[in-house]
């Protein structure tokens, strides 16, 4: 296999990953809280070739570097996840919250094969369901538990009919008699989002060796830092994923892909000649 083969092959899976953050992107176009990510390329290694001899001649009148160098093809550096706010859209259900804090996120127990997890989603659609004694548990569409501050799931007596949102992310339910109950949901407020995987379920998780320096990383938004808590009742964030662009980029990245494969098909004809020459 010649070089041209070589580096054809190794960018064409790399240009088939970058197609398949374009398709994820595409389909959660209408996920609530959705965050795109948006791929970078980098160069793979590169060999320096010396088309110059003559010492005496190198770097004369020369306005490039010396030698000539080839390389092997590119590689996918980096999913980058674009944390920009996206659209607000009115609900004007009590249960409905978005976040207008960029890179802030709410705190869910989600139940793994490993046990449960603290995990992070923008997707502020709760619901309640009954949890025993008498009282009813603050979860996701998906059934997980949000978290208050503590990261203790959030409960209410099961009377609670009605719900405002006070400042600082805390929560008050009404009950029949006219006694409130307040909470404050956990939030979190990410300062590199780089660290952030998606997990599937609109859910993102950290990885635990960032977790061990989490003050660098990400910070509970509790007690002297619940001020910085952006929160809206009655309203959902909708995914910042501009359709029209990924369809461009789409495309873009089919037309890089359809090059390299033409390029074996080039290389392989040209092999072909040089091995029918008698």
């Amino acid at each position: 296999m010649n070089r041209v083969m070589i580096t054809a092959t190794n960018t064409l899976s790399q240009l088939q990953k970058q197609m398949d953050i374009h398709a994820n992107n595409m389909a959660n176009v209408d996920t609530t809280g959705f965050k795109r990510r948006e791929a970078s390329f980098g160069e793979l290694l590169v060999q320096q070739f010396n088309n110059q001899p003559a010492e005496e001649l190198m770097g004369v009148q020369r306005m490039t570097p010396e030698g000539v160098s080839q390389g092997v093809g590119a590689k996918l550096a980096q999913a980058k996840l674009v944390s920009t706010q996206g659209s607000l859209k009115s609900t004007d259900r009590a249960l409905d919250f978005a976040l207008t804090g960029e890179g802030q996120y709410f705190r869910i127990l989600q139940q793994t094969e490993n046990g449960a997890e603290i995990r992070y989603t923008r997707d502020g659609s709760f619901n309640l369901t009954p949890s025993g004694n008498n009282e009813v548990m603050l979860v996701t569409g998906n059934g997980d538990a949000v978290l208050g501050q503590n990261n203790e799931p959030i409960t209410f007596s099961s009377d609670v009919s009605q719900f405002t949102l006070l400042e600082q992310g805390r929560l008050q339910g009404q009950t029949a008699n006219g006694g409130t109950e307040t909470v404050n949901l956990g939030i979190t407020v990410v300062h590199k989002p780089q660290y952030l995987t998606q997990i599937g379920e609109n859910m993102l998780s950290l990885p635990a060796e960032a977790e061990m320096d989490g003050i660098e990383i990400y910070t509970d938004l509790a007690g002297q830092f619940s001020g910085d808590i952006s929160l809206s009742q009655g309203v959902l964030e909708q995914s910042n994923v501009d359709l029209s662009k990924e369809m461009t980029d789409l495309m873009n990245t089919q037309r890089s892909y359809q090059f390299q494969s033409r390029s074996i098909t080039m290389a392989d004809q040209m092999m072909g000649l040089i091995n029918g020459i008698r």
